[in-house]
């Protein structure tokens, strides 16, 4: 017996559902541009009709549906979250966010509010939040959004493939990538519900919460280079061990990073030639820095570039830094975010916990286009990206209360601000 699509048990069933749409036999992998993405794309778009909406794949690969509202042509409100994983995944990282929004248009197109609303519903399910495939993150969002670079078509695979080429064997057309973007005058705004991807709720034993602003993030490639000599012929007077140097680098980052507000993580540490009788002499290592503000990381950046620089010129060693990417802060905007606590206040959750969002998330390219607001659902002990990401069916059922009431909250709003500009406008003119 089938479940209903518009419970948390039916929204728990289709996660796994996707779950099947994987490029490795034993774990979940689903990549950008790849068969996995179409058929997730053709699985979801299938419930998105069944809600009743009009879909269409754009010229980036995202997903889209609408719903009109109570007349044709009207700007939308957006849901949704994104339907790539990265390797070796968990079933609920986007897309619980995206399998949500369907089961809220559907509550909405089943009792015949949908068509009241001032707006149209939009919903989307973004192809490449994770850059698993081609290590660059927010592909689809940022085509979505207007913000697509042309140096991005010589990004290349594992197997070498080129970002333009995977858009032609999808059967995409990259000179058309450019369709794929909204114009802010049609979007009223977006909305995005999301597993928290830390352990706060859980600590606070709270089902749900907002966010407050996604994080800041930037990132460098550091190289230290030192001078590689024989491991037993070469006094430590005379060493410029570039491995000791780098580890130094690392537990001064960790140091400085956990008495403050921000969060550092080297994640890749590569050390050159690699003999186990010779002193290293380069070691590659990776820095991410986020913070809630721009100002709070730059400050940190600053603070690690001079202990780095200092630490390295008392070992006679030199560094070599290179920022590979920068994402400004997001702050949610105050009417989007009032409707999700509002939304969580229906649950009977009246204070709810706001947090900043330490991951990144397809609402920071959506920003460049239209305000965002997120909704957070609780995960067990914060584990996401693993196969141990885990949802309990009660959060969900409260997560789905919460974001349909939220979209009913902006409804009210946007008419209330709509009336009143209205209401100014004939008053100007008359």
């Amino acid at each position: 017996m089938s479940t209903d699509p518009t419970t948390a048990a039916g929204v728990l069933a289709r996660c796994d559902e996707l779950d099947r749409h994987s490029s490795l036999p034993d774990a979940l992998e689903r990549v950008y541009l790849s068969p996995q993405h179409r058929s997730a794309n053709e699985l979801a778009a299938g419930w998105m009709e069944a809600a009743g909406l009009r879909t269409w794949v754009d010229a980036a690969g995202n997903l889209n549906g609408r719903l009109e509202g109570r007349e044709p042509g009207l700007p939308a409100l957006v849901l949704g979250s994104h339907l790539d994983t990265v390797t070796d995944a968990g079933s609920y990282d986007g897309m619980l966010g995206v399998v949500m929004a369907i089961a809220v248009a559907q509550r909405l197109t089943a009792d015949g509010r949908a068509s009241e609303l001032p707006f149209a519903l939009e919903l989307v399910g973004f192809s490449d939040e994770e850059g698993t495939r081609f290590g660059k993150a927010l592909l689809g969002s940022q085509a979505w959004s207007r913000t697509w670079d042309p140096d991005w078509w010589d990004l290349r695979d594992a197997n070498g493939v080129s970002l333009h080429q995977a858009f032609l064997d999808f059967g995409l057309d990259p000179r058309r990538v450019g369709d794929a973007g909204r114009d802010p005058a049609t979007l009223v705004g977006y909305l995005e519900a999301h597993i928290e991807q830390g352990p706060h709720l859980e600590a606070a034993d709270a089902s749900l919460g907002y966010v407050t602003t996604i994080a800041g993030a930037r990132r460098f490639h550091l190289v230290v280079h030192g001078e590689a000599r024989h491991a037993g012929g070469t006094p430590y007077e005379r060493r410029k061990d570039a491995l000791v140097g780098a580890s130094e680098i690392v537990t001064a980052i960790e140091r400085r990073a956990r008495v403050s507000t921000c969060i550092a993580t080297v994640g890749r540490l590569s050390v050159h030639p690699g003999g186990v009788n010779v002193i290293p002499g380069r070691v590659d290592l990776s820095l991410d820095l986020r913070a809630a503000t721009d100002p709070e990381r730059d400050e940190m950046w600053e603070l690690m570039l001079a202990e780095a620089q200092e630490l390295c010129a008392e070992r006679g060693l030199r560094l070599e830094v290179a920022e590979t990417h920068s994402a400004p802060a997001v702050p949610c905007a105050g009417w989007l975010t009032d409707a999700v606590v509002a939304g969580i206040a229906t649950t009977g959750d009246t204070e709810p916990m706001g947090l900043w969002s330490r991951a990144g998330h397809d609402a920071m390219a959506v920003a460049n286009v239209t305000e965002v607001g997120m909704l957070f659902l609780r995960c067990f002990d914060g584990i996401s990206h693993h196969p141990g990401e885990q949802v309990r069916e009660v959060d969900v059922a409260a997560g789905l209360d919460a974001f349909e009431a939220a979209v009913l909250e902006v409804a009210r709003d946007y008419a209330e601000r709509t009336e009143r500009t209205e209401r100014t406008e004939r008053a100007e003119a008359g």
